[in-house]
């Protein structure tokens, strides 16, 4: 079961809309993925930046890995903007930022399996990131976890959360 929580004010979607009719602005997006186990219960979180506007967004899965929830914040957060948008996106995970912007070329050249020929684990979201990803200007920018990086502090709560709740509805 997957679960997802939106903190999005009636505010921030009348300026999700506007937006959309500006897709050249530029957005901050800041992702972490959480796992409690690996496998076990997951969260992913993201925060999204455009000026003074700030939305927060999460979610869960039940069974999954701390690798997975890195991927679906990312998907996550890109899908939510309007195509064509700038977006610089602060990332702690160098499986993600170096998966994305320099492994999956050849991934798919080899036919989604690696250099030691195995399959490319979690292909199902490298797929969709690979989509998200052509749909936008990104710059990818690597940000110590657990350091003094607010945003990325704050998705780091959000995903642990969204984990947390999985163990307590059990």
């Amino acid at each position: 079961m997957t679960g997802q929580r939106s903190l999005f004010s009636e505010k921030s979607a009348a300026h999700k809309r506007d937006v959309t009719a500006r897709a050249a602005h530029s957005f901050i997006l800041t992702t972490d993925g959480s796992c409690i186990g690996n496998p076990g219960p997951g969260g992913w979180a993201c925060v999204l930046r455009e000026g003074d506007h700030v939305r927060e967004s999460y979610g869960s899965e039940a069974h999954t890995t701390n690798n997975r929830m890195e991927l679906r914040a990312v998907i996550e957060g890109l899908s939510a903007l309007p195509a064509s948008a700038h977006v610089i996106l602060n990332i702690d995970s160098q499986y993600v930022k170096n998966g994305i912007t320099s492994w999956i070329n050849k991934w798919k050249q080899n036919g989604w399996r690696t250099s030691a020929k195995q399959d490319v684990l979690n292909r199902d979201l490298w797929e969709r990131l690979d989509s998200e990803v052509k749909r936008h200007d990104i710059e990818w920018k690597w940000v110590k976890g657990h350091a003094s990086h607010k945003d990325n502090n704050r998705c780091d709560e959000l995903a642990q959360m969204a984990a947390r709740e999985q163990v307590k509805s059990k």
